[in-house]
């Protein structure tokens, strides 16, 4: 991205240095440039390089399956089965 710094409208940078695009979003610039996220402290920061560390970008891939999920959040498939069944019973029971 080093080359194509020079070619962005950076109106500003945030407080840990990281670069802010004018009229973008931060994975709109990540998804085109093909730049992993810096943001550690973004509450859609993911520890997986292979989506730019953005779970914004991941969801955009498309589905996924349990065992890729898992991946993502370095979790087994098992788990992310279980918290995705006790998600399920909360949003049945808030809508009872």
């Amino acid at each position: 991205m080093q080359n194509n710094k020079k070619h962005l409208n950076i109106i500003k940078s945030d407080e840990n240095g990281n670069q802010i695009i004018a009229g973008t979003t931060c994975f709109a610039v990540q998804s085109k440039y093909n730049v992993d996220c810096q943001r550690k402290k973004c509450q859609h920061w993911i520890n997986h390089s292979q989506d730019n560390n953005c779970v914004v970008i991941a969801t955009q891939k498309g589905p996924k399956t349990l065992q890729e999920v898992g991946q993502i959040y370095d979790l087994t498939r098992m788990r992310i089965c279980q918290i995705e069944k006790n998600v399920i019973e909360k949003i049945k029971k808030l809508h009872q």
